[in-house]
């Protein structure tokens, strides 16, 4: 909303500050951190109150030593703080006349709907397992495929959804023609980054301080998609009006800082399902609207690594009765090896920092 200020700079000179993206886009993530950090003790009275603490999904996988019955008594759903902050602040800094902003806040709400109808059963009913899995993955496909759908009719001029390009490789190095074959591609990008997320999500602090990482690169990219001259520099695709997802990047980010101060070890709160799924989903709508989703694998590297590590120990346990890891999601194999929670989560992140460097390197290594 405050964008429109800018419509009166000619009766104060300093309102056409909020005409510039790079301006809005830090006072988004300035306003979302501060929501956080100013709701943060309610967020967490709250959700003791109504003792929202979700049972372990370690329970009968590890030994009893590996379960840390602490963190039973703290409560989740904290993402519903996380959702709010962004939301809030989206609407207060964007271009809400942007369809692209709607679209990336309606996808946020969707998946936070779903995530906290997950966390709802868990905790209402004691249900570790939330929704049934197959109802969960085909409400997440059919959210990502709606996204798709309309980014697909937003979009005009030589954008198109369906090229796919490839870290260090100059065009595209396919161009599909078939919107079915675009959209299960696209869909499957968001889908999974939503779960790689919700996987990586336990250990104190682990998934939002990674999720900064990967949220901070495509925001730049997608400032860089959509400044007509660096993206013809760069070789990427020109998108108008993409460089007003950086203000909703950046309100990620800033909620996502302000989330740690209590999400870091030891956490007041977790952000559940309700902030996983969305978080993931939306870093992945992110890069398909960049085109993008292949570097994803290199930018999003810690999320990749633990989902192909259970994707890996479900595989080998099945086809050969054998376990490749200790414990997967593969932070639990590293407890395993005695690793402590801040090592695993302070070295995790500097991995996510690395795995974002390379991934904006390869924006001109082509």
């Amino acid at each position: 909303m405050l964008y429109y200020l800018s419509l009166y700079r000619d009766i104060f000179g300093p309102l056409r500050l909020f005409d510039q993206v790079t301006f809005r886009a830090g006072g988004a993530l300035i306003t979302s951190m501060v929501l956080c950090f100013l709701l943060g003790p309610v967020t967490v009275k709250l959700l003791k109150r109504f003792r929202a603490q979700a049972p372990t999904r370690l329970e009968g996988l590890v030994p009893e030593e590996f379960i840390d019955r602490e963190k039973d008594k703290t409560p989740s759903m904290g993402g519903m703080l996380i959702v709010a902050s962004i939301a809030l602040s989206t609407v207060l800094w964007a271009m809400l006349s942007n369809p692209l902003v709607m679209v990336f806040l309606a996808t946020l709400l969707s998946f936070a709907a779903l995530g906290f109808l997950d966390d709802y059963i868990k905790i209402a009913y004691k249900n570790r397992g939330g929704v049934p899995g197959k109802i969960k993955l085909l409400w997440q496909f059919a959210i990502a495929a709606s996204a798709i759908y309309f980014l697909d009719t937003i979009l005009e001029g030589d954008y198109q959804l369906g090229q796919l390009l490839v870290p260090f490789i100059k065009d595209p190095v396919y161009v599909s023609s078939s919107f079915v074959l675009m959209l299960a591609f696209t869909s499957l990008v968001v889908v999974g980054s939503s779960n790689a997320v919700n996987l990586t999500d336990g250990k104190d602090g682990l998934a939002v301080g990674a999720t900064i990482f990967c949220v901070l690169t495509y925001g730049a990219i997608a400032y860089l998609c959509g400044h007509k001259i660096f993206a013809g520099y760069l070789n990427i695709p020109f998108i108008p009006g993409a460089s007003e997802v950086v203000v909703f990047a950046a309100a990620i980010t800033g909620a996502c800082i302000g989330f740690l101060w209590y999400n870091c070890y030891p956490a007041s709160m977790f952000m559940g399902d309700t902030g996983s799924l969305a978080l993931g989903g939306t870093i992945g709508l992110i890069a398909v609207l960049v085109k993008q989703e292949v570097t994803l694998l290199i930018v999003g590297g810690v999320f990749v690594m633990e989902a192909v590590s259970v994707i890996i120990q479900v595989a080998s346990f099945k086809l050969f009765g054998k376990r490749v890891f200790l414990c997967t999601p593969i932070h639990h194999h590293f407890e395993r090896k005695g690793w402590t929670e801040t090592q695993i989560v302070v070295r995790f992140w500097i991995l996510s920092g690395i795995f974002a460097l390379l991934g904006m390197a390869t924006l001109k290594l082509r």
